[in-house]
């Protein structure tokens, strides 16, 4: 698994971008960024399994992500992750952005 400390989302985000985390959702740059840094987790591990992309027919680029994460001592737990990219003004930036944890509870 990759280690990766916290970084810095601002420069990801634009007002106009939405975030939707484990069916919450977020709207604009300050938002999607007081929700990321307020996740309790110091330190992260992940492992992608699988990633698709595709161009759109107005230049952006979707992705999709599949793979395991480890948040602190917290068990392994697999995740899907969906966004979406756009170029602006030589940028790329996140316009859209969905993510679930793969929890199943089949109780």
């Amino acid at each position: 698994m990759g280690s990766a400390t916290r970084p810095a989302p601002e420069s990801a985000w634009i007002d106009a971008s939405c975030l939707t985390w484990e069916g919450q959702q977020f709207q604009g740059k300050a938002a999607i960024v007081e929700k990321l840094s307020s996740l309790p987790f110091q330190k992260i591990q992940h492992s992608i399994t699988a990633q698709d992309h595709q161009p759109t027919p107005d230049s952006c680029i979707i992705s999709m992500v599949v793979g395991q994460l480890k948040a602190d001592e917290d068990p392994i737990m697999g995740f899907h992750q969906m966004f979406l990219l756009k170029n602006i003004n030589d940028a790329w930036v996140c316009t859209n952005d969905m993510f679930r944890l793969a929890l199943h509870n089949f109780g």
